[in-house]
């Protein structure tokens, strides 16, 4: 079987709808799919419709991607499994999408006040269509007005940290996201570990500080994640107590990153999934 528990629509930063990012997942031969959007859960219920309509056997797992501070750095939280109706769940996103709203406003300001573009808020926004605002949207707009070439050079110019266009916010910490995903029925799960481009150490310090926050779970296969990688990640999971999760990251369309491609584990881990009835037995 495969398992994608990480994934975007245009609901957040991806460029697929979530009806496309369905068809694309189907087609893929996903068996289990998670959409965890930045910081909202608006594409749950369209996925969970177009399924039932369409008589899919594909299986929708409700996820969300928080976003967090830690030691200074952003740092997200997998959310699988969660009630998308609980009021604590809807509450607490309310205020992540504020923080998010303030910071998009604020990323504008700062590349307008450098003289690099005009209307650069209001060009972010119409590209994410009413859907969560992230510095995707931004980097696909300094795309769209020729000032830089791809979504690399964007980020790497523009938008990380030490750049113009780079702010600050004010994330909450992990624990608050780890705490109000478990109230609400879910499993946390540290993201993407290696994408924080952390040392040995403060990997370790990292896994350490969202275990003893109480999380269930490492991301410890993606689609680019090296062996040694997946290995590194294995032991840390071990080491810890941690279950493992996979899940590709897919935001596009692309021929490094797609939905379900190499998503497999190091030995002698505990996929999420089998603490989960239906697919306990499933390795």
């Amino acid at each position: 079987m495969i398992f994608d528990l990480h994934c975007h629509s245009t609901v957040s930063d991806g460029v697929l709808t979530p009806q496309e990012l369905l068809a694309r997942a189907v087609e893929r031969k996903v068996d289990v799919l998670a959409l965890t959007d930045h910081d909202t859960t608006d594409g749950i219920d369209i996925i969970r419709h177009e399924i039932a309509e369409q008589g899919l056997e594909i299986e929708l797992i409700s996820g969300v991607e928080i976003s967090t501070c830690w030691e200074n750095k952003d740092i997200h939280i997998v959310g699988l499994n969660i009630d998308i109706k609980h009021p604590k769940m809807i509450e607490y996103l309310k205020n992540q999408s504020e923080i998010r709203e303030n910071r998009a406003v604020e990323i504008g300001r700062r590349l307008e006040k450098n003289n690099l573009a005009e209307n650069v808020y209001q060009g972010a926004k119409e590209i994410a269509a009413g859907g969560q605002i992230g510095r995707g949207h931004f980097a696909r707009y300094l795309i769209k007005i020729g000032l830089v070439k791809d979504n690399a050079n964007a980020f790497k110019k523009y938008l990380a940290r030490g750049k113009v266009g780079y702010v600050p916010s004010p994330w909450p910490d992990m624990a608050s996201a780890i705490t109000v995903i478990q109230e609400c029925g879910g499993q946390a799960v540290l993201a993407h570990p290696m994408g924080y481009k952390l040392s040995g150490k403060w990997q370790r310090k990292l896994t350490k500080a969202f275990k003893s926050d109480g999380g269930d779970a490492i991301e410890a296969a993606g689609c680019q994640l090296a062996p040694p990688h997946r290995q590194h990640i294995a032991s840390l999971a071990q080491e810890y107590d941690l279950l493992v999760s996979a899940g590709s990251d897919f935001h596009f369309p692309s021929s490094w990153i797609e939905l379900g491609r190499n998503l497999y584990f190091a030995k002698d881990v505990t996929p999420i999934w089998q603490t989960w009835p239906k697919y306990s037995h499933v390795s």
